[in-house]
């Protein structure tokens, strides 16, 4: 039985690419959109969680062949991220919003709803790569020196690198 892989689906090129290269190694891909909420100063949807990204999604999950869903990190990323940046910003420190979206909603949050939901593993389009060594997991750099996002992805906590994948590695 094939593993169940967990995908998440931003709507652009590298997680769709991710998506299709899990699904021609025969995993089992289940897309997942997160719908975070964010609002630009107009009042509009974000580019990277609105209507139009999670549509895009949509439509390559369908041409992938595989489901797709839609979770709402809202209050999550209120919670975890734009707190955490107000907090930190205030008191003189420099934060960076991305690493904290990484850490806490996309590989604590989601992850444990994947394997929650039976997944055995969850997937993303970071060009990033993890090996293991006697047990012990590590992120590395990938192939593509020039398209690194371990600086993004570092904050990770390393116990839950076995159920992760990045197949762009």
């Amino acid at each position: 039985m094939a593993k169940k892989v967990l995908a998440a689906m931003s709507g652009g090129v590298d997680s769709s690419i991710a998506a299709h290269l899990l699904k021609e190694q025969g995993y089992d891909v289940v897309g997942a959109t997160m719908c975070l909420g964010v609002k630009t100063t107009e009042g509009e949807q974000a580019k990277c969680c609105g209507p139009d990204a999670i549509n895009d999604a949509k439509k390559v999950c369908q041409k992938l062949g595989i489901p797709h869903h839609i979770m709402d990190f809202a209050d999550d990323l209120e919670e975890k991220v734009i707190k955490r940046f107000i907090d930190a910003y205030l008191s003189g420190n420099t934060p960076n919003p991305c690493i904290d979206c990484n850490k806490y909603l996309k590989f604590e949050i989601l992850l444990k709803k994947a394997l929650a939901m039976d997944f055995d593993y969850l997937a993303t389009g970071h060009y990033a790569c993890i090996k293991s060594e006697d047990g012990k997991y590590f992120l590395t750099r990938p192939k593509d020196s020039k398209k690194d996002q371990t600086y993004f992805l570092y904050a990770i906590d390393r116990n839950n690198f076995k159920n992760i994948l990045f197949p762009l590695c």
